[in-house]
C-alpha cells in the first residue's frame, strides 16, 4: 500500500508517470536528484489523472510483475472512468 500510495505521490507532484519520471532521473539523467527526495517512486505505476485540461489527482498501481504493468493497469483505471471525469 506505502508503494502505492508513494507512486500516486510521485506522479501528482511531478505531474507525469512514474516511469517518465523513472527513465529521467537514472543516475546519468538529468533529473537524477529526485530519487533522493522522500516519498519519491521512481518505477512504474503512477499515472496522474487528468480531465479537461486540469489535474485533477493520480492514480497508483503496484504489485505487478514490473512497473510498466503497474502503469497499464492504473491508465486502464482511468480509461474506466473517463467518461465520468470529463467536463
Amino acid at each position: 500500500i506505502d508503494v502505492a500510495t508513494n507512486k500516486a505521490w510521485t506522479a501528482l507532484t511531478f505531474r507525469q508517470d512514474t516511469l517518465s519520471i523513472g527513465q529521467a532521473s537514472r543516475p546519468d539523467g538529468p533529473a537524477a536528484p529526485v530519487r533522493h527526495f522522500a516519498r519519491v517512486v521512481v518505477m512504474g505505476g503512477g499515472v496522474p489523472i487528468e480531465a479537461a485540461g486540469n489535474l485533477l489527482g493520480a492514480i497508483a498501481v503496484s504489485g505487478a510483475p514490473g512497473g510498466e504493468a503497474d502503469e497499464a493497469c492504473a491508465k486502464a483505471g482511468i480509461e474506466a472512468i473517463r467518461q465520468d471525469i470529463e467536463f
